[in-house]
């Protein structure tokens, strides 16, 4: 890798840019992962070359080969975090150099080019200064998608000698239904997202391409989503498809399952822990039987649920929905804990609360 010379991003600004009435528009309401801004950034890897070609251009197809590795053996990773505008204007990114560090360890795992943490939040911060009329006020965000890609043209089952990092940026609302409180959700019992020894704790493609019949049958049942049990047993509570889960028991404390190599460590998990520790609330990372939580619904020893990422960052889990009925959880709505939370936590990336933790990350 080459590492002497730092990279630096050379930016060709979109001889077509969008109109700012037009990014005004876009950006009032937008769906989720639907509208994108006008640039991208780039950046190559070889194995005779190391890491090049850093820059940030307009948004593009790529053109690959019918042998490109990534559509014949599935190397592939990324990230999701977001841009946020402060009151006064500011633009800044919510512990970026996590999602630095999530992402090297997801290349490790799939045996793919380890990106420096810091080239990662440099391409990062390059887009969203090209592109920082696009980020919203308000209660919007701009959601960024590092990717990383084998780009290598060839048929054989080795890891790939190129690749591709890229940064994609969409202006984005709430990730559920607007005016939507608290979810419902699927237990599956007959799908499951990662097994030991797997890739559940990387942030690569294929295990949301697993998880999609599953998403679909929860869709089928009237559900916002579909919450795993591990593979062995089909009794352990995991996580959602795309979000890590809590549960608010009767005592005050929070109970979640642990990071066992089969869920993704999220970032948003890891920050809820740290609030909540930081406050004297006590924190379980311990497994938890679908039946328990099931029974502890019943009895009231489990008061709130809600589960937590990027995208959602902190929503209630109102219904819970399996093969053989149905539960609510406490009244089906937000609860007064999952609220403070959140309003904690999405206060503190907007810059209206206190960040006693340095997690903001400026941009400019």
């Amino acid at each position: 890798m080459n590492t002497e010379t730092p990279i630096e991003f050379v930016v060709s600004s979109s001889t077509t840019p969008t109109p700012r009435d037009q990014i005004e528009a876009s950006i009032v309401n937008p769906a989720f992962g639907r509208v994108f801004t006008d640039h991208m950034a780039t950046l190559r890897w070889s194995n005779t070359e190391g890491w090049h070609d850093a820059k940030v251009e307009a948004r593009r197809p790529f053109q690959i080969d019918p042998s490109c590795a990534v559509l014949h053996y599935a190397q592939e990773i990324f990230e999701g975090m977001k841009a946020y505008r402060g009151e006064n204007g500011s633009i800044s990114l919510f512990r970026p150099f996590e999602n630095a560090k999530r992402f090297r360890a997801s290349a490790a795992r799939m045996a793919m080019a380890d990106l420096p943490e810091e080239v990662f939040v440099k391409a990062v911060e390059a887009l969203v200064k090209v592109d920082r009329d696009w980020v919203p006020g308000g209660d919007g965000s701009l959601y960024l998608r590092p990717f990383m890609f084998a780009s290598e043209s060839f048929l054989g089952v080795r890891a790939s000698n190129e690749y591709v990092f890229c940064v994609i940026a969409c202006p984005v609302g709430p990730y559920f239904k607007a005016g939507k409180t608290a979810v419902t959700v699927w237990v599956s019992d007959q799908y499951t997202r990662a097994a030991p020894g797997g890739t559940g704790a990387a942030k690569c493609g294929g295990n949301y391409a697993a998880s999609l019949i599953a998403q679909t049958e929860a869709a089928a049942q009237g559900c916002d989503q579909v919450v795993f049990l591990d593979a062995a047993e089909h009794r352990w509570i995991e996580e959602m498809g795309g979000m890590n889960l809590f549960f608010v028991m009767d005592d005050g404390s929070l109970l979640t399952p642990p990071l066992s190599g089969t869920i993704l460590p999220g970032i948003t998990r890891a920050s809820i822990i740290e609030l909540a520790k930081r406050e004297g609330i006590v924190v379980n990372e311990a497994p938890y039987a679908f039946d328990a939580w099931r029974a502890d619904a019943a009895s009231g020893r489990v008061r709130e649920v809600f589960a937590c990422g990027t995208a959602a960052v902190v929503t209630a889990v109102g219904q819970v929905r399996h093969a053989a009925g149905e539960f609510s959880i406490g009244n089906g709505d937000e609860g007064e804990v999952t609220r403070r939370i959140r309003v904690q936590l999405t206060g503190i990336q907007r810059g209206k609360v206190a960040d006693p933790l340095g997690w903001v990350h400026t941009i400019s």
